[in-house]
């Protein structure tokens, strides 16, 4: 008896969703590279973890989107109880067409990476979806001790050529909603969830290890 194929995660959709409206959430396959095509990981800006961890895990992300914010402190768990096996590395994918302030906040994130604390922002942004406004970006960045006004308007606007090279690779990598979640190059079609998260990286670490010739 052949074992049911995982269910797939729910996303921010890029464009007309199923029931043709645009961006509406759908129950997609996330990732946009044929099931077991690899991608290349690539440089990365922003990650946590161990740079060396075998298992690299990223994310396509929106900071407006609610199946992202869910799956944030998923993603960071997988990390920290990894024993340094595996790292995460975020790029932006705001889904701006119906995400008015997905873009904003990817700037102010972008802006407090270069104070370095990217990940604080991202976590705050996460946990405060609901205000994403200008003066609640400026009011995350001060409780991290940052001057407000540099993540937000004129100030923020330098990183802009950051976020589009992450939204257009994830194009070029055939990303079509949010969160897309690659592990080793390779799509993660499960839900965002720790334990199958959990298996599908043992699983892409044990098939790493195993000599070329011995894999099917």
């Amino acid at each position: 008896m052949s074992a049911d194929p995982p269910e797939p995660a729910a996303v921010c959709a890029v464009g007309p969703g199923p029931a043709g409206e645009a961006g509406s959430p759908a129950a997609l396959a996330v990732g946009g590279a044929p099931d077991g095509a690899a991608v290349a990981a690539g440089p990365s800006r922003h990650v946590l973890g161990r740079g060396d961890a075998p298992i690299v895990v990223v994310e396509y992300g929106d900071f407006e989107c609610p199946y992202c914010a869910r799956t944030a402190p998923v993603l960071r768990e997988l990390v920290e109880s990894s024993a340094g096996q595996v790292k995460l590395v975020f790029r932006h994918f705001p889904v701006f067409d119906v995400h008015p302030y997905a873009l904003t906040a990817a700037l102010a994130a972008e802006a407090a990476g270069a104070h370095g604390r990217f990940w604080d922002m991202h976590d705050l942004l996460f946990a405060r979806q609901d205000r994403l406004a200008d003066k609640f970006l400026r009011a995350y960045a001060t409780s991290l001790g940052i001057d407000g006004d540099l993540v937000v308007g004129e100030a923020a606007q330098p990183f802009g050529d950051a976020v589009e090279a992450d939204y257009a690779r994830g194009i070029e990598q055939g990303v079509r909603g949010t969160p897309t979640v690659y592990i080793n190059g390779v799509p993660y079609r499960g839900r965002t969830e720790i334990a199958p998260l959990r298996k599908a990286a043992n699983l892409s670490l044990h098939r790493r290890r195993r000599p070329p010739w011995s894999r099917g």
